[in-house]
């Protein structure tokens, strides 16, 4: 029953490509030269954890070809807060919530001139434990995991900004 449920679906999804290549629809990376300028971007991040982070998530993210010299120079200037949240009787904090904020800016190598800027605020928030070793984890897990959401985000505001200016 279940697999007569998904040839189904499908063949009804089969059925359905066609229709959304008439409407004029276009997935985001086959606009031409989207994902060949993403690979041509230089990451400059700040000193410290969060910035190497960041940086190795960009630079999968953006699939960065080291072979090929870069079009274009992203600088990242990072933000980190922790907030207290759920406090005990005797006023300890049970969870934290964690706040990146990195602000980019895209420059154009050949001119030097700006060609973007933007800004991402990622929100997690984790467990603090007792243990000393098991808070330490916790924070930089979390730093880990804002790294990475920033990043994907980074990479979908440029997708979409490459691509608005391709078909221009």
């Amino acid at each position: 029953m279940r697999r007569c449920r998904n040839l189904a679906l499908a063949a009804a999804l089969g059925l359905a490509a066609p229709g959304l290549q008439a409407c004029g629809f276009t997935p985001l990376y086959a606009v031409p030269g989207v994902t060949s300028r993403l690979s041509a971007v230089d990451v400059v991040a700040p000193e410290g954890r969060t910035g190497y982070l960041i940086r190795e998530h960009l630079d999968d993210a953006l699939a960065k070809n080291r072979g090929a010299a870069p079009i274009y120079r992203m600088q990242l200037q990072l933000s980190e807060q922790r907030y207290p949240r759920g406090l005990r009787v005797d006023n300890v904090a049970t969870r934290y919530e964690y706040v990146l904020t990195a602000n980019y800016s895209l420059v154009s190598l050949p001119s030097g001139a700006e060609a973007k800027r933007g800004s991402v605020r990622v929100q997690l928030t984790y467990d603090s434990a007792d243990q000393p070793y098991a808070s330490i984890a916790a924070q930089q897990d979390v730093a880990d995991r804002a790294a990475e959401e920033a990043a994907h985000r980074i990479q979908l505001e440029l997708a979409a900004w490459l691509a608005g200016r391709s078909k221009s």
